[in-house]
């Protein structure tokens, strides 16, 4: 930039620019093929919490139509702050109720696969802090765009409820996401965004709702103590419960697993909608491969094979590619949530998971990092087995204490610009 030199010259400390960057992301999926995410909203209103990761002195508000079948109206929206002085999810704080615009004007139109960003919202927004997005929708959206596993309470209510702060006219509580996709804020020392492609792991499975104990939200927070003089990277969870690296959501799996639309695209596909444009992208963190061992049955060579060509196209824009290995799950149960085969662990399946992880081990000059999960995750006395301590209660997804010993072992010379 021509003012760096000048600086540098006369001495002055001058302001540092203000940059846009990603600070709160979900991964969006077609509907399901019942219930809300395919009848959609109808002279309704959607409000939902963004625990964002980094803030600013503005902020916008990214939504997506982008898996939907008709044009979506947005008859109004806003974004607040919560209502701090109450244990209630579903108010905000009156007075930081801001009115969202889209080109100066105050309701607009999402055709068929469209995103829509917000005008900029003169609004202080903390490190680490929550915002609230209230969305009112006049007409039928039809099938939505949606992230079926938030792990965070949302709030639905009829009419336009932007103005409701109190939230009593809120009567459906639902623990999704839908149309909403991001938070960008601006920022002066700004160092761009982490983004996590991953899994149910990282999508929060296991964790405690309501409560922000994704391992990526304890990566943040992280990130932010450390402050490396205040410039602090956003980190964007655009993970998917259940995604896999060469199947589609749909895609039947073994021993008549019947697949879901909400398990999104293969990891490939993924990457033009949630990786790339996010702003202020630097680095990735990926950790996929798990599910297509256990719902599947793929072998070691296909899954490196998957993740090093995802490697190749993301290392090719300019954006750091780090690897995970892939956790023990020996015992895996959920309970019949999604019909996991009676066989998702076998010996056989464990010698695939094992051979991956020993690839990504070895090979490390294939990526520009690895972290190692496993490592983090297993009992040291039965390594297929996650450590009693770290489980969940399922046997694949870490709990709070283990979300938070994954963040603390990611090397964050990895993670910083």
């Amino acid at each position: 930039m021509s003012g760096s030199s000048s600086a540098q010259e006369d001495g002055v400390d001058h302001v540092s620019q203000k940059d846009w960057v990603g600070s709160w992301a979900k991964a969006l999926t077609p509907s399901d093929t019942v219930g809300r995410s395919l009848t959609g909203f109808t002279n309704e209103s959607f409000r939902s919490l963004q625990h964002v990761s980094v803030g600013g002195d503005k902020v916008r508000i990214r939504f997506s139509n982008v898996f939907g079948t008709q044009s979506v109206a947005i008859g109004r929206a806003t974004v607040a702050k919560p209502n701090a002085a109450t244990p209630a999810l579903n108010d905000i704080d009156a007075s930081t109720l801001h009115e969202l615009t889209f080109n100066g004007q105050a309701s607009a139109t999402m055709l068929k696969g469209q995103e829509l960003l917000s005008d900029p919202v003169d609004m202080r927004v903390d490190d680490v802090s929550d915002l609230v997005t209230t969305m009112f929708f006049p007409t039928p959206t039809g099938p939505t765009s949606w992230h079926a596993t938030a792990r965070q309470t949302a709030f639905i209510g009829a009419g336009d409820l932007n103005g409701d702060a109190a939230g009593t006219g809120f009567t459906i509580s639902s623990p999704r996401f839908y149309f909403v996709t991001g938070v960008d804020v601006l920022r002066s020392k700004a160092a761009g965004s982490v983004v996590v492609i991953a899994d149910s792991i990282a999508d929060g499975n296991g964790s405690t709702l309501d409560a922000n104990t994704r391992w990526t939200d304890f990566l943040a927070k992280r990130l932010v103590d450390l402050r490396r003089n205040g410039k602090v990277p956003g980190v964007l969870n655009a993970a998917l419960a259940g995604n896999r690296l060469n199947h589609e959501g749909t895609e039947p799996g073994a021993d008549g697993f019947p697949g879901f639309f909400q398990l999104g695209s293969n990891a490939n596909a993924r990457l033009n909608e949630d990786l790339f444009p996010q702003p202020g992208v630097h680095t990735v963190l990926f950790d996929l491969g798990i599910n297509d061992i256990w719902m599947t049955g793929d072998s070691a060579d296909a899954i490196i094979n998957a993740i090093k060509v995802n490697a190749k196209l993301v290392k090719e824009r300019g954006i750091r590619f780090v690897v995970a290995t892939l956790g023990p799950y020996e015992g895996f149960d959920l309970n019949g949530v999604l019909n996991e085969p009676d066989d998702a662990w076998t010996p056989a399946k464990e010698a695939t998971r094992n051979a991956v992880n020993e690839y990504i081990r070895t090979h490390r000059n294939d990526f520009d990092g690895v972290v190692d999960f496993d490592q983090v995750l297993r009992d040291p006395a039965a390594p297929s087995k996650v450590k009693a301590e770290f489980d969940s209660g399922d046997h694949i997804h870490p709990n709070d204490a283990g979300a938070a010993a994954m963040a603390n072992s990611i090397p964050l010379n990895l993670v910083l610009n």
